[in-house]
């Protein structure tokens, strides 16, 4: 058994490191990965040469450039029921907030709340993907990945076109009330999705990922949040849209790297 390091200087999120298992899934001989976000490298243990899986890499343009081969003895599979249930229910909270802030970010007129929204929703396509990749045909992964990408670029095209509208329409005002409570129970589910994370201690790449997309979900939370109180303090809606137009570059660039795995 082999295992080939690969720098990747691209790789700095779980978009990326689902776009590779996806790439890589089917290329025969390998028998698992392991993946450093944070250092943006990538081990993979495999059988015989390492030139097929350095050419799928290089496909992907995310910056791949092959370090060096070591032989081991075997590679130690995680415990991956564990990690699935528990991304079931990340990925159920997070589904769930969406539908929650998505709801009362139009009832309160909340561009910062419907673009936290579709924020949520980034990170449960992330998680299902993850999640639908395993035992399913690349060709349905792909299609899958294709549908959630154009869906989700979809609807972040709408919320700047809204964001755009109520600019020129300046006299409209957010329910600062509501951008401040839902806000703050997002904020809440987000960080017990960070504990359950964290209480799991696990050392996979893939799980640390995780970890980091949910404290940043934390620090857009507590951007709403602030946005409500300058709304309230400066009585205009432009804190709203420019938080909300900030989302909706986030959601977009999460999209395209969705849509990249359709490819």
């Amino acid at each position: 058994m082999n295992k080939s390091t690969f720098s990747i200087s691209q790789m700095d999120c779980p978009s990326e490191e689902t776009m590779i298992r996806m790439k890589l899934q089917n290329v025969e001989g390998i028998a698992g990965l392991s993946f450093d976000l944070e250092k943006r490298v990538l081990d993979v243990s495999h059988e015989g040469d390492v030139k097929e899986i350095s050419a799928a890499l290089e496909e992907l343009n995310l910056g791949s450039k092959f370090i060096q081969t070591t032989e081991i003895e075997k590679f130690e599979k995680s415990e991956d029921g564990v990690q699935k249930k528990l991304l079931w229910t990340i990925l159920i909270i997070n589904f769930s907030f969406f539908l929650i802030e998505m709801i009362f970010g139009w009832l309160a007129g909340s561009m910062g709340l419907v673009a936290d929204s579709l924020d949520m929703l980034a990170d449960s396509l992330v998680y299902a993907l993850s999640l639908i990749a395993v035992g399913s045909s690349i060709t349905r992964q792909k299609q899958v990945a294709g549908i959630a990408g154009v869906f989700q670029l979809l609807l972040a095209i709408c919320g700047f076109y809204e964001v755009v509208r109520r600019f020129l329409n300046v006299d409209e005002r957010p329910d600062y009330q509501w951008m401040i409570i839902i806000s703050i129970l997002a904020l809440i589910a987000n960080a017990w999705c960070l504990y359950l994370l964290q209480k799991s201690k696990s050392q996979q790449a893939h799980m640390k990922a995780s970890m980091i997309f949910t404290s940043n979900d934390i620090l857009i939370n507590a951007g709403v949040i602030l946005a409500g109180l300058m709304v309230l303090w400066l009585d205009s809606s432009l804190p709203d849209l420019i938080i909300g137009a900030f989302v909706f570059v986030l959601v977009s660039l999460g999209a395209w790297r969705i849509l990249k795995l359709a490819k």
